[in-house]
């Protein structure tokens, strides 16, 4: 729960913050009268990205075991690369993101309606369906029951309450703080979802070493205890993980955490109206 709550608060506050400064230059500029295609070009980003994460869901149910495991492996490492090249695009270009919003509702406010809703599907579609694949993919790692979707619905709530009291002004966030703790932490739960993928892939043969485990906690910490469920959801990696699941892991880690705590870019500019 608390792995997919993270995953849906650190995007879902990404895309509210998009809109909320769509919606600041709509007041600014004296143009309230596009808030209507642009709420309409969120919405319809809202509905591509949740019918993909139905699809993700239930487009499998018909292939073999093996099939599933290859497929979820293939899709989990490809959502690990988006979230990675996202986390580090934020910190990156964020301080020049209004301004790069405000100019393409420039353009679009010379066209059309359309234009607008263009403008905000795009900004919000990426974030969407980015969010609805690493979510999927952290869903499967953590296993069946209610606890981890409904940390990611916690989240996602929660970044929604948290953008809408932003763009009000009734709360105050140090978003250079919030985006550099969260990115961190997402590091950890990328690398498990990431560690996870490879067991996939072994399970489905594409992968050797399914046999190898390098260790077995699940006496030592059992899943079903609070500790080790608060151990899993924080590690995201299985309590017997094979040698090359957890060099994945490792090799994940190190190299993307140093990475990141050396880029200096601050996203504080999101915070600006």
């Amino acid at each position: 729960m608390f792995a997919n709550f993270l995953i849906g608060l650190r995007e879902g506050l990404e895309a509210t913050l998009l809109v909320s400064i769509l919606l600041a230059y709509l007041v600014k500029t004296g143009r309230t009268d596009a808030r209507r295609p642009l709420w309409a070009g969120v919405a319809l980003a809202a509905v591509l990205s949740l019918g993909f994460g139905a699809m993700l869901t239930f487009g499998t149910s018909e292939l073999s075991d093996a099939a599933q495991e290859g497929f979820a492996g293939t899709l989990s490492v490809i959502a690990v690369g988006f979230v990675t090249w996202m986390i580090f695009w934020m910190k990156r270009t964020a301080r020049d993101l209004r301004g790069d919003l405000h100019r393409r509702l420039d353009v679009a406010f010379g066209v059309d309606g359309r234009a607008i809703a263009v403008v905000a599907f795009l900004a919000v579609a990426r974030e969407g369906l980015e969010t609805a694949l690493f979510i999927w993919a952290s869903l499967r790692s953590a296993g069946s029951g209610p606890a981890p979707l409904s940390g990611a619905a916690l989240g996602l709530g929660s970044a929604v309450a948290l953008g809408w009291l932003f763009y009000r002004g009734a709360v105050h966030l140090d978003l250079a703080k919030f985006f550099l703790w969260t990115g961190a932490a997402l590091v950890i739960v990328a690398a498990g979802v990431l560690a996870n993928a490879v067991l996939d892939l072994q399970g489905a043969g594409l992968l050797p070493g399914a046999g190898s485990i390098a260790f077995d906690i699940s006496g030592a910490l059992p899943l079903e205890s609070w500790y080790g469920s608060l151990v899993k959801g924080i590690l995201n990696i299985s309590a017997a993980p094979s040698w090359l699941a957890v060099a994945a892991w490792v090799m994940y880690v190190v190299p993307v955490m140093s990475a990141f705590l050396r880029v200096t870019s601050q996203p504080a500019a999101l915070a600006q109206r």
